[in-house]
């Protein structure tokens, strides 16, 4: 990445109705949802930020869940404990705006919200996300994510793998809103 960014949780006081990634229902979102949400503790939002013009460049969300035991995939079930729910972060939404793409900023995003994910206190056994189309399903695959149960772009990545093999980096030079 060639801009220095700090990535931080939304807070009242950031702008965001100059951000805009491209994708309506994802710049919708960011303007005018994500501020409840955080409110309500539904989803964590974090963004980041220019560190030369204070803009906001880009942005992800992270919450909780669980998916059912049976819905992954059978090498991964052969090493969990029979619970009928697995935990794991949900990726809900990442986009970068139009005036970043090309600086490795999603993919810096997405490295954070795994080490998020990773480093939280709670148990957290994959990172989860329903890309929005065929395109944002490529650049998590890219990444190590693998489908799972009957949609075809729900997508997983199991943090213990992650933790062992590290592929990812932030200066990967993958970017985009997915």
């Amino acid at each position: 990445m060639t801009t220095r960014f700090v990535i931080e949780p939304l807070g009242s006081h950031r702008a965001r109705t100059a951000f805009t990634c491209g994708i309506d229902a994802l710049d919708r979102y960011f303007r005018q949802q994500a501020p409840q949400d955080v409110r309500r503790r539904t989803t964590a939002c974090y963004v980041a930020v220019d560190m030369e013009t204070g803009n906001t460049a880009g942005f992800y969300t992270l919450a909780a869940g669980g998916i059912p035991l049976a819905a992954l995939p059978d090498d991964l079930v052969k090493r969990l404990p029979r619970y009928p729910s697995v935990p794991v972060a949900r990726l809900g939404r990442l986009a970068v705006d139009r005036g970043y793409r090309g600086t490795g900023l999603g993919g810096a995003l997405l490295w954070d919200a795994i080490t998020k994910a990773i480093r939280s206190e709670i148990g957290v056994h994959a990172l989860v996300v329903d890309a929005k189309d065929d395109e944002a399903a490529g650049f998590y695959r890219h990444f190590g994510f693998v489908g799972f149960g009957s949609l075809p772009n729900r997508l997983l990545l199991p943090l213990a793998y992650r933790l062992l093999q590290a592929q990812i980096s932030p200066a990967s030079g993958d970017d985009g809103s997915a």
